[in-house]
């Protein structure tokens, strides 16, 4: 007698398309939940490191500094405390074994009093001797030798970067006498000498060995201290000179004191973003804890001072991080909610497509959760579909996107796989225990829904009495769960109403000519199937995608839109061309300057800011003068939104005067201004305004002439200035005519003119690492809430497939043509997505408009001002369009294959579709 084939075998052999589609459900899911965490890790991660690579590596380091010792090998000396230092902070901090620096430097520099040495403003330059061990391996020696050994009545060989000997006046070869420093007024150092024995050159500045030594790679340009008005500071040479270990004694003699320093460089690559909390605490014990009594009572040296900024730059980094990370988790948690409904609409479905095979399992006496029984039958069925689909989406995406923290992804796809391995025998369960027409299951659900809508009513009271969180204070759980429990409770409404609306619409069909809209209507009124009522988990997934993709959607459309803004306000427009500080704009570039594409309003302007105007009682005050057409400089304020008037305040001046519009601080009525020739300019002020779109951050009072009145004071202002448009001018076009017209531009405006757009301000504004990954994680969010509305759309399609095929067969045996076929899917199927869409923008709607003034996006933005989220049309209809336009043509492609089968392939003998 032959053995019965398992169950489990047996099945999975019988449905093996359906076997495969859950297997990549589950793959699809599982590895999106692995992967949003591990991105969201590695962008900040990212952003963390790129924070504190910015300040540089003596930021980043611990520092420590002890006095000289008085006997021994100084060199030795300093090795051997680097050795203890690198032992006791490299157990509780990532020490860069290749970063280390050590050496001596000299308390004071000392002026050099030859005469023949440069002085810009009659100071003597001035020299500090310092030796850092390792120069000869970091600077290339051009002229010379390296520093040797003197005797103590010797002057101290000194190497001197040859750049700097060049800006100095420096000689190889010289000896120099040392001064006093203009540091030091009050101390009059031994007299000591130096001999430069070599000249060198740094093959890479931006070495870190060189930070905090800028001045020994190249000269400077120091001030001297003021002590009042009639001690203004001066300009004066300031360099570093590099000694050799036998002479570091000398170091000393010449800088009247000297200390040994050592820099350990912390390793910002192993820093993670998700625990610098305890990075934080972890400098705290080196500077100021158990390892600095360590140290200090250790190096058997006295005066041992350890310092660092790191620990206030991991600080900072910790309150950025958790002002975006209020924002961040929004985003995912939209996708995760649609994700768990398009994984129960799955299990609901499939239990649904076997009912007639599970009622007769139990039937035959199969128990629900016993040995062998149905639970455990589908457990293990979905054990074998989903478990190594499951593992395989986090392998990939533990392998795709690698990061040190791995909890997070774990436990994200661990409840993904959870939820897809039981979602379907629970539906089982509770399908098999409730006997048919018994009217338990409308109970429970309008106790679901009752919940639902008493936990959305507290969140929104909630939201209504405190707001969201405070930024800085990291995930708020409201501002998480307010749009899926307003998404949830929409969907819920719109349940209930959908079989309404459609009924009044198929009764509206009924009086019209021609049956197919009315069956379509009649059939979505009523659902597929053998249910008497349409299934609610595929409306609750479509409005929850249309509801979180909008919300995601207007988070990143109002970043946009306030990054524009300020970037509009910081140019005065949305481009502008400024001329270099000695020249003017010529003509020949403002008229192809106003030609360019997408420029809506463009014109010229002339600036001076060396007036004096004259305001009575013999006083006076320095202004800035802008001259301007006045109709487009006003449309040009309005659009920046600073400095805004109406142009015909300029009509009420007296015919003699010109007329002006002051800052707000100046009095009202007739004065005179004086321009650098020094002749006198009779205006009247005929309003204030404060700001100006062509002076961003100008300090003084600003008076604005029109251009007609003002006609006369353009020979003595010269040229333009500036140039300033409106429009959507494309930045690299706008560039690229610039420099035709006027040479190369610089960010300094005395070296070459300054080209400013729209689009390039606010890309400059979130250029921050830590903006960018938000935004991104922002994007990935709604394409996966996007993917999720589709698979929702397929599985609903594919359900109805087969019962919608017969029909149609059916229909097609009594004269229905191809055409009408398809009217009368979309008929069915339109009404439910537009419902959708509809009740999914409605509730984004409602959303953003409850949270969206409580939740401050300054962060993404990159602003210092909170600003909340705006509600525009645009992201929502884009997202209940595109949703309404995916089913259609899903629609459409499902109806284009069902055309193809023949009427005896779907109508069979028997058949209960």
């Amino acid at each position: 007698m032959s053995t019965p084939a398992p169950w489990i075998r047996t099945r999975l052999r019988t449905a093996p398309l359906a076997a495969l589609l859950t297997a990549a459900l589950a793959l699809t899911v599982v590895f999106l939940a692995a992967a949003l965490p591990r991105a969201q890790d590695r962008g900040a991660d990212r952003a963390l490191h790129s924070f504190l690579r910015a300040p540089g590596p003596t930021a980043t380091s611990i520092n420590v500094t002890a006095a000289v010792p008085k006997d021994g090998d100084p060199v030795r000396q300093l090795d051997d405390t680097l050795a203890r230092l690198t032992a006791a902070v490299g157990p509780v901090l990532p020490i860069d074994p290749s970063g280390p620096v050590s050496g001596r430097r000299g308390t004071l520099p000392r002026s050099l009093g030859d005469p023949t040495l440069a002085r810009p403003d009659g100071v003597a330059p001035e020299i500090a001797v310092q030796y850092q061990r390792g120069t000869t391996d970091h600077a290339r020696l051009t002229d010379g030798q390296w520093p040797g050994a003197a005797a103590d009545d010797e002057p101290v060989p000194v190497a001197l970067s040859a750049s700097a000997a060049r800006t100095l006046g420096i000689k190889l070869g010289a000896v120099y006498d040392g001064g006093r420093s203009v540091l030091g007024r009050g101390l009059v150092p031994p007299p000591r000498q130096i001999r430069v024995v070599g000249l060198y050159t740094v093959d890479d500045p931006r070495d870190p060995y060189w930070d905090n030594l800028g001045c020994a790679v190249r000269s400077c340009l120091n001030l001297t201290p003021s002590s009042g008005p009639s001690d203004p500071p001066e300009l004066y040479w300031y360099a570093v000179a590099m000694t050799g270990p036998q002479t570091m004694a000398a170091v000393g003699s010449w800088g009247s004191g000297s200390e040994d320093y050592w820099r350990l460089p912390v390793r910002i690559d192993a820093l993670r973003a998700d625990r610098l909390q305890q990075t934080s605490f972890d400098l705290a014990t080196v500077t100021n804890g158990p390892i600095a009594v360590k140290v200090t009572t250790g190096l058997g040296r006295s005066n041992v001072r350890i310092t660092t900024q790191l620990r206030t730059l991991i600080d900072n980094a910790w309150k950025r991080q958790s002002a975006i990370d209020s924002l961040a988790y929004v985003g995912p948690a939209g996708a995760a909610g649609v994700a768990a409904v398009v994984l129960c609409l799955a299990a609901a479905l499939t239990a649904e497509r076997r009912t007639t095979e599970l009622r007769l399992l139990r039937a035959r006496g199969g128990s629900l959760l016993g040995t062998g029984g149905i639970g455990r039958l589908l457990l293990g069925e979905g054990a074998l579909t989903v478990l190594p689909a499951a593992a395989l989406g986090a392998l990939l995406a533990f392998a795709l996107l690698p990061t040190p923290r791995w909890l997070p992804a774990a436990v994200a796809a661990g409840s993904v796989t959870l939820l897809a391995l039981l979602a379907f025998p629970v539906r089982a369960a509770l399908l098999l225990r409730d006997r048919p027409h018994n009217g338990r299951p409308g109970r429970r659900r309008l106790m679901a829904e009752l919940a639902v809508l008493a936990a959305t009513a507290g969140a929104a009271t909630q939201v209504a009495r405190r707001g969201v969180a405070p930024q800085g204070e990291g995930v708020d759980p409201l501002l998480v769960a307010a749009p899926l429990l307003l998404a949830l409770t929409g969907a819920l409404l719109l349940a209930r109403l959908q079989p309404l609306l459609i009924g009044l619409l198929a009764r509206w069909a009924a009086r019209r000519p021609g049956a197919i809209a009315f069956l379509g209507l009649t059939r979505a009124a009523r659902g597929s199937g053998r249910n008497a009522r349409p299934s609610v988990l595929p409306l609750l997934a479509l409005v929850l995608a249309v509801t979180c993709g909008a919300i995601g959607a207007t988070v990143l459309a109002s970043v946009k839109a306030d990054r524009a803004g300020i970037a509009r306000y910081n140019i005065g427009g949305d481009a502008s061309v400024a001329a270099r500080l000695d020249s003017t704009l010529p003509e020949a570039f403002l008229t192809a300057a106003d030609r360019l594409p997408g420029v809506r309003t463009a014109l010229p302007v002339w600036i001076e800011d060396d007036v004096t105007m004259s305001i009575g009682s013999g006083n006076s005050v320095r202004v800035n003068v802008v001259v301007a057409d006045p109709a487009k400089y006003a449309e040009v304020a309005r659009t920046a939104g600073r400095g805004r008037f109406d142009p015909a305040v300029f009509a009420n001046a007296p015919g003699n005067r010109v007329p002006a519009l002051v800052s707000s601080d100046l009095p009202e009525g007739d004065f005179e201004l004086r321009l650098g020739g020094g002749e006198a300019v009779p205006i009247h002020t005929v309003g204030t305004s404060d700001g100006t779109p062509a002076l961003n951050g100008a300090v003084g009072v600003n008076v604005l002439l029109p251009l007609g009145p003002a006609t006369d004071l353009l020979p003595r202002l010269g040229g333009p200035d500036k140039w300033i448009a409106t429009g959507t001018v494309d930045d690299a076009r706008l560039r690229a005519l610039a420099e035709q017209f006027l040479g190369p531009a610089a960010t300094d405006s005395k070296a070459g003119h300054q080209v400013r757009t729209t689009a390039g301000e606010a890309a400059a504004i979130g250029a921050d690492p830590l903006q960018t990954s938000a935004e991104r994680m922002f994007w990935v969010s709604v394409a996966a809430t996007a993917l999720f509305a589709l698979l929702s759309v397929l599985l609903t399609l594919l359900r109805a497939g087969p019962e919608r095929a017969a029909t149609l067969a059916r229909l097609r045996t009594m004269g229905l043509r191809p055409r009408q076929g398809l009217a009368l899917i979309l008929a069915e199927v339109l009404p439910q997505a537009l419902v959708a869409a509809l009740g999914g923008a409605l509730t984004a709607v409602g959303c953003v408009l409850l949270i969206g003034p409580a939740v401050d996006i300054a962060p993404l933005v990159g602003a210092a001002n909170p600003t909340g989220l705006r509600l525009t049309a645009a992201p929502v209809l884009q997202q209940a369009v595109g949703l309404a336009l995916l089913i259609t043509l899903t629609v459409l492609a499902e109806t284009a294959a069902t055309a193809r089968r023949q009427i005896t392939t779907e109508l069979r003998a028997g058949d209960t579709r």
